[in-house]
């Protein structure tokens, strides 16, 4: 098979090796273990930037650890703070934005990320996108907060001028309740 639908993860990530060139500077609103750092590293190549969020310290130094072990640390910006932060700490245009709501994966589950601040975060990701730039979101719905964080993640989104941006939402109609989600959004 040479195309295969797999998750909502995969498909954010399909769409980031589509749009993201070297030397782009990029976002990574929520660190988690670093693996989508890591990917978007390798993809801004040398000249570009990754500007990196986590409220979890644990998250950050995970991240910088295999960062490091890629040598890719020096492409990167981390900051270990909350996504809300983005407008206070990047000025300058970006080619993309990358979204993993819920928890940290091996982490302490009581700790979300919230809809008040990550819609935040989406909007000033939004603001900084340059045209054909992306926002990809992927939400885990399954959990109180997660449902919750979806639901008004999907209201605001459809607000969004479609003169603006394209909106897109990913969702595997048979893969049962609380499966992961995928949107993308695109700057016109």
């Amino acid at each position: 098979m040479a195309y295969e639908l797999r998750s909502a993860r995969w498909i954010a990530s399909d769409v980031l090796h589509q749009v993201i060139q070297e030397g782009d500077t990029v976002i990574d609103a929520t660190l988690g273990n670093g693996h989508d750092t890591v990917m978007l590293a390798e993809l801004i190549g040398p000249t570009g930037k990754v500007i990196g969020f986590d409220i979890q310290k644990d998250a950050v130094g995970r991240t910088s650890a295999l960062l490091l072990d890629n040598s890719l640390l020096e492409r990167c910006e981390l900051y270990a703070e909350g996504h809300q932060n983005i407008a206070n700490r990047v000025h300058e245009p970006i080619k993309a934005a990358v979204f993993n709501l819920g928890w940290l994966p091996g982490g302490d589950k009581s700790i979300t990320t919230l809809w008040e601040t990550t819609q935040v975060a989406i909007s000033a990701a939004l603001s900084l996108l340059v045209k054909g730039g992306v926002c990809t979101v992927c939400a885990y719905p399954g959990h109180d907060e997660g449902d919750r964080e979806r639901f008004a993640l999907m209201d605001w989104l459809s607000t969004l001028r479609p003169q603006e941006f394209n909106v897109l939402h990913h969702r595997f109609l048979n893969a049962g309740p609380g499966a992961p989600e995928c949107f993308v959004i695109q700057k016109q």
